[in-house]
Order: C-alpha cells, then structure tokens, then sequence
C-alpha cells in the first residue's frame, strides 16, 4: 500500500479509537458547550468590559476553549500511550513511514476541533442569538490555521510526555489555566496587569484572539496572533518529526 493509503486506514482506526475514551465526549463535547451556555448568559448586554455584548464574547471563546481542549487533553493523550505501549516500535518493524502516525493524529485532531467547534457555534446561536462573523473569510482562515497549529502543538506535548498518565495530568494541569486566563474565564479587563501578562504567553489566548478579533471586529484583527499561531504550528511541527524520527531510529 502507498503512504497516502496507509494514512487514509490509520486516521481511521484513530478516530474511532479516540471516539470511544469518555475523557473525549466530557472535555471535547460537553465541556465547550456547557460553559458556553453558563457563562454566556451570566453578564449583563450592556457591560463594556468586552469589546463585544458578552454572549458573543464567550460564544467565540468557546470555539477556541473547543480547540484547546483537543489539542491538550485529547491528542497527547493518544500519543502518549502508543509510546508508552510500545505501539511506535511496532509501526516501525512494520515498516509504516515514521510521519503517519502523528500525521493521523493531526487529522483526528482537527476533525475533532472542526466538530466541537461547530457544535459551540450551534449552541450559542440557539441559546444567545451569537452574530456571524464581521469578516468570513479571515475568520475562517485565522480559525483553521488555529485548528493546525494547536493540534500540531499537542502531538508535541504527546511525544514528550513519558506515559499516558503524565499526558492527562500534565495536559490537563495545563490546559485549565489557558482556558481560565486566555478568555474563556473573567473577561480581560477584570484581570490584573500581571495576569494579562501572563496570559500573553499562553498559546491558547492566541488561539481565541485570532478567532475572535475578525469574527466580532475587535482592535487588532487578529494579524499578530496569528503569525504567533504560524510560528508555534512550525515548530511543534518540526519537533514532532524530528522525535517520530527518532523514535524509528531507537
């Protein structure tokens, strides 16, 4: 069989592997939509800590807070066990090209981010009227870049991970404070100078600015989170080929 042919089958098994963990459904599915229903009739229309009326505001958090969640409590999950498993080294004597694998879960991972998100946009339009985008296509672009990078992020964070166990709690340790400081938790304002700060380092802040800044016509339009999107997509990409290359080679 080719590698194309190969990839199609492994993406495959992956996906109906991952559709099988309750860990998926609570944090994937469940997750996004239940805070987007909360939080998103929690402020007052009128309050201007936002930008935007809030409920549109955490409508489009939400898609990224779904993102978030694939890429660091999903994917490295699953490429975590297979290492701790010994299932890479069997690929290997199979003589499957080291690529597939996390290339397969990059495709999992991104149907995955498209369905929650997808999911998150449906119930917020249902339950608070959520507004279409302020520019389609920049939105889209900016949210599929977003979609790549942060999946590609988590297979990183998967490869480097010694066990299935350390993926989880270190995925999940991780992912809480993204969420809570990027924008899925108290609106920016609300936060202090410090924390803002620090928020500016989170992969996942860029995640939701690049997403909501085009979608809600914010300051900004999303142009530097994404090159900050670009660049972290480059290199968790170079760094899991670099480490399935390796792996093949031990």
């Amino acid at each position: 069989m080719n590698s194309i042919t190969v990839l199609a089958r492994v993406t495959l098994t992956e996906l109906k592997l991952v559709l099988r963990e309750p860990l998926v459904i609570a944090f994937v599915v469940a997750f996004p939509i239940v805070c987007t229903l909360v939080l998103g009739g929690v402020f007052d229309p009128d309050d201007d800590a936002f930008g935007a009326v809030p409920s549109d505001y955490y409508g489009v958090a939400y898609v990224a807070v779904a993102i978030g969640a694939v890429g660091l409590t999903t994917v490295p999950v699953q490429v975590a066990a297979y290492r701790e498993r010994g299932v890479l080294r069997r690929f290997r004597a199979s003589g499957m090209a080291p690529w597939i694998f996390p290339a397969a879960m990059a495709v999992v991972g991104v149907i995955l981010s498209i369905a929650s998100s997808i999911l998150v946009v449906i119930t917020a339009t249902l339950s608070y009227g959520l507004i279409g985008p302020s520019d389609w296509a920049t939105t889209l672009l900016y949210g599929a870049v977003a979609i790549v990078a942060f999946v590609s992020f988590g297979i990183l964070v998967g490869w480097l991970m010694p066990n299935a166990r350390a993926a989880q709690g270190v995925g999940t340790l991780v992912f809480f404070p993204m969420f809570l400081l990027g924008g899925g938790g108290p609106p920016p304002d609300a936060l202090s100078s410090t924390m803002n700060t620090v928020a500016t380092y989170l992969p996942l802040t860029h995640v939701m600015r690049a997403i909501q800044e085009p979608w809600l016509a914010l300051d900004g339009g999303g142009t530097n989170h994404l090159l900050t999107l670009l660049a972290i997509g480059a290199a968790s990409t170079a760094g899991w080929l670099w480490l399935a290359r390796r792996t093949t080679e031990l």
